[in-house]
């Protein structure tokens, strides 16, 4: 299991983006990096675009290291068809994504967390793994125990993110379906996302 050791929002103003959209986030009140010497503007080169771009999508997606995420890029590789819409493709199939993008919780990281203590089940069978990944037409629920939660309640009640139409959402009992493997252009990112430069960040 990888952790982030850092504040999660350090990210943000590391890449200068609000990764997640958050209100809360601090690259609001200070869109530079951290640091003495955030402010200073500096010319990025042609791999500091690739390696800024391979940042942010595997930040976005919560906890994923730099093993696993290279292992994502390698099956995408390997698939048939464009690399850039089928490493999205894997990315959105991850259980704690669909937990996110189902508005059970309010970030990624805390559908990790959800995941990880057995609130949530899949077709009917309680999965404990964030990074298992989901099927078309997979239901995924919220634990009849665990339907009291305050963090999936308050998220439900207080959403600050729509469900995207490649998911279908039942927020009174709690459950939804993954109803297809999105495209690049179906994917609800609050920042440019650009995995061709995450391609040629691996490539080179």
């Amino acid at each position: 299991m990888s952790k982030r050791t850092s504040s999660k929002h350090k990210i943000d103003r590391r890449l200068s983006v609000n990764l997640w959209g958050r209100p809360k986030s601090p690259f609001n009140k200070r869109d530079y990096p951290p640091g003495q010497h955030g402010q200073r503007r500096r010319k990025v080169s042609d791999f500091g675009t690739q390696l800024r771009a391979k940042q942010k999508l595997r930040g976005y997606y919560g906890n994923i290291n730099e093993r696993q995420f290279r292992r994502i890029y390698a099956e995408a590789v390997q698939a048939k068809g464009d690399t850039s819409e089928h490493l999205i493709g894997l990315l959105e199939r991850r259980l704690d994504i669909i937990v996110y993008r189902m508005l059970f919780v309010p970030t990624v990281f805390a559908a990790r967390q959800l995941i990880n203590h057995g609130h949530v089940m899949v077709n009917g069978k309680r999965v404990n793994i964030p990074s298992y990944r989901a099927k078309e037409g997979d239901e995924v629920e919220i634990r009849q125990k665990s339907k009291q939660h305050p963090i999936v309640l308050e998220s439900v009640q207080t959403p600050e993110r729509d469900v995207p139409d490649y998911i279908e959402t039942d927020f009174e009992k709690l459950k939804g379906t993954f109803v297809r493997i999105p495209m690049l252009t179906d994917v609800p990112y609050p920042v440019q996302m650009e995995p061709n430069l995450v391609i040629e960040y691996y490539s080179r």
